[in-house]
């Protein structure tokens, strides 16, 4: 372990529907929704168990109060607690790297269109980007090249 604690740190991450979590949080969070959620739930209940003449109709009431506690703790916790992930702008990628991931594009859209199809607003966005380039100069491997270079 480093001094610092950057390795201590990380080791509290996790992965979860492809973002990243600290895990400290994700219980904190965990206990906010249910805290939140459930108090919404039990206070319309009681409130509305005498108001409304019909009991079912107090707890689908008492469930759409749960329901709007759910949206609150999400406000809540997205208030509290900060993303985990770390956005890295600049530095070259590797042109391979950029190529080969529109090969996959193709490969599971099928071929990508021309630059020519595009709308005007979709061009200056991806001059903005800085790929307009890249997808100018893919040039779509054919079969025969694909095959040689899987086998």
């Amino acid at each position: 372990m480093k001094p610092n604690g950057t390795t201590q740190a990380r080791w509290r991450l996790v992965e979860i529907w492809g973002d990243t979590a600290d895990l400290r949080h994700l219980a904190g969070a965990i206990a906010i929704g249910i805290a939140v959620s459930l108090a919404g739930f039990l206070l319309a209940n009681r409130l509305l168990a005498g108001a409304v003449r019909s009991p079912e109709l107090a707890r689908a009431y008492a469930m759409l109060a749960g329901l709007a506690g759910c949206v609150i703790a999400g406000l809540i916790c997205a208030l509290l607690f900060a993303p985990k992930r770390e956005v890295v702008e600049g530095g070259a990628a590797d042109p391979r790297w950029r190529e080969e991931v529109l090969a996959e594009l193709a490969g599971e859209h099928g071929e990508l269109g021309a630059m020519s199809d595009l709308p005007p607003a979709a061009l200056r966005e991806l001059q903005e980007l800085g790929l307009h380039d890249l997808f100018a100069n893919h040039r779509p491997r054919t079969r025969a090249a694909a095959e040689g270079a899987a086998s």
